[in-house]
């Protein structure tokens, strides 16, 4: 009897546990993006230049390569825990990681322009960051949709599709606004590089994008 009773409460421990516990699919989804956003980072470091970045910081950039997935997979955990009581957290962690997927891409793409343009700033630049955004944006719809807000409706995916692409449009026209201060119109400061400057300045313009998105995607688009 003592015996069933000790299976028992090890038995209520471990199902407490696993429910303490993100699933695994979430994990490896979280540890994949920070991968994504090291290799970039990896990137932007390797071609910093003029004693910006201190040398010792650039030599060992190869460990970000180990960090990021590990912090975004631990910060992924710790959003699901306090989304235990406040659920809309561990949306808001998932939206974020997805975000950081669309905006890797955004800025692979408008680095690639750049190199095929050569052009790292002016009207050129605009055109560049328009295209690179609203591919990125448009092929994070169902990521955002069946991950981020787990909304698995099928019914009248057209017309959800329109008023997505119509938030990702004003979000473009905001994304493209922002940069375009930064990097034509205040231009780059500090002796940073253009592209550098550039690439700081799609930065700014995603992360003010990021909650107009959250909200008109979540409120318009994917509510249930």
């Amino acid at each position: 009897m003592t015996c069933f009773f000790i299976c028992a409460k090890i038995g209520k421990s471990a199902i407490q546990e696993s429910k303490n516990i993100m699933n695994r699919t979430d994990a490896i989804i979280a540890a994949s993006i920070g991968s994504g956003v090291a290799v970039y980072f990896y990137y932007i470091l390797g071609q910093s230049s003029g004693g910006l970045i201190p040398e010792s910081f650039v030599r060992w950039r190869w460990l970000w390569l180990i960090v990021f997935p590990l912090l975004a997979a631990l910060g992924l955990q710790i959003a699901f825990l306090i989304g235990k009581k406040f659920p809309a957290v561990y949306q808001l962690a998932k939206f974020l990681l997805v975000g950081a997927m669309a905006a890797i891409l955004d800025l692979a793409l408008l680095n690639l322009f750049m190199v095929l343009s050569g052009a790292a700033s002016g009207a050129g630049f605009n055109v560049a960051k328009g295209i690179s955004f609203a591919a990125a944006t448009s092929l994070k719809y169902f990521p955002d949709k069946l991950w981020a807000f787990k909304n698995k409706n099928r019914q009248n995916l057209k017309r959800e599709f329109g008023k997505f692409f119509a938030i990702t449009l004003a979000g473009l026209a905001l994304n493209i606004f922002i940069a375009d201060i930064i990097v034509n119109q205040i231009g780059s400061q500090w002796g940073i590089p253009a592209e550098l400057w550039a690439n700081l300045g799609g930065i700014g313009a995603i992360m003010a994008v990021f909650i107009f998105n959250f909200f008109g995607y979540k409120i318009l688009v994917f509510k249930k």
